[in-house]
């Protein structure tokens, strides 16, 4: 639910009626994926399939959700000089 809630509320996508597709346009599905944390929470992750996309067509940019080591390191700088302790994070809407 907070997923969809990040989509809807950043614009994500626009729901039209099939009668408005383009000729020679088709929809892009999409898919929920379902996950068992280690915590035994059950997390859901609405993806788009992505071998049906084409680039320029149906989408123009990519993200990576992951971290660089370099801001890893100076996260891990700063809170090691603050006598601080890391832990794991889970940022629900990180690549919106």
């Amino acid at each position: 639910r907070a997923e969809i809630a990040n989509h809807a509320s950043n614009g994500s996508w626009t729901t039209i009626d099939r009668s408005q597709v383009p000729a020679g346009r088709s929809l892009v599905r999409l898919i929920w994926v379902y996950k068992r944390k280690r915590s035994d929470a059950l997390k859901a992750r609405l993806c788009v399939q992505g071998c049906a996309q084409v680039h320029g067509v149906d989408y123009d940019q990519t993200f990576c959700v992951t971290m660089r080591p370099t801001s890893l390191r100076a996260l891990a700088a700063i809170a090691s000089a603050a006598g601080m302790r890391m832990r794991r994070w889970d940022f629900v809407a990180a690549y919106l």
